[in-house]
């Protein structure tokens, strides 16, 4: 028995392999039985969905008149923040207006926005989430908003 406990020893210190006499070595066969399985492929008519998620958060419209060119970073930084923005640029001289128009214009394409004209000095800039649709300028004709171009 102690000729035992010393064997183990030299076992855990690294010095001797140990074997003990009552362990059984068991060895399992395997077979291979696989079968050949035929593979075959299916497809589904998946159609998406399109889910109307009616929300109770309402959008703001935010309407500018500028009347010098730091009030442009304040424009865009509205359409950063997902608001739609009107922008009359009628009442300022045409250099600044055109000024106005490259800053605003150059902003929306690097949003992703749209923006669309509704008179000569008038446009409405919208960010990602918002899509222009139709022609404004006949929309608002039709209605009467703008009596004198009848």
């Amino acid at each position: 028995m102690s000729g035992k406990i010393i064997d183990k020893v030299k076992y855990f210190m690294g010095l001797d392999v140990f074997e003990d006499e009552n362990e059984e070595i068991e060895e399992k066969t395997y077979q291979n039985n696989y079968e050949d399985v035929s593979t075959f492929k299916t497809t589904t008519n998946m159609k998406s969905k399109v889910v109307n998620l009616h929300t109770n958060q309402q959008m703001n419209v935010v309407i500018y008149e500028p009347n010098n060119f730091d009030e442009a970073p304040e424009i865009v930084d509205n359409l950063k923040n997902s608001k739609p923005v009107i922008v009359n640029l009628e009442s300022i001289d045409a250099d600044l207006a055109r000024k106005f128009f490259d800053f605003l214009n150059g902003a929306i394409y690097a949003l992703d926005g749209n923006i669309q004209k509704v008179s000569a000095g008038i446009f409405i800039l919208a960010p990602k989430n918002v899509d222009i649709t139709g022609n404004i300028k006949e929309e608002l004709k039709n209605k009467g908003i703008f009596p004198w171009q009848k």
